[in-house]
């Protein structure tokens, strides 16, 4: 299968990266599997901390990807 390079772009694929597969009824959905964050308490609240270096991780704009989810519904 092969991604197509401006899906990798956005979610910070690299060649070699690990993927898991998930099937359900609706969709099929390819998930980066990767480092899991570790969480740190300020005060009261649990906050996740990246663990992969930074040169590995993803240059996202989650402004963008929530302004791009939001116009993907007719409504």
């Amino acid at each position: 299968m092969v991604i197509p390079a401006a899906i990798r772009e956005k979610v910070g694929l690299r060649a070699g990266a690990e993927i898991e597969v998930i099937a359900d009824d609706f969709s099929v959905r390819l998930v980066p599997t990767g480092r899991a964050p570790r969480l740190v308490r300020k005060g009261k609240r649990l906050i996740a901390r990246p663990t992969a270096p930074v040169k590995d991780r993803p240059a996202v704009d989650v402004g963008a990807l929530i302004e791009g989810e939001r116009n993907r519904w007719p409504w």
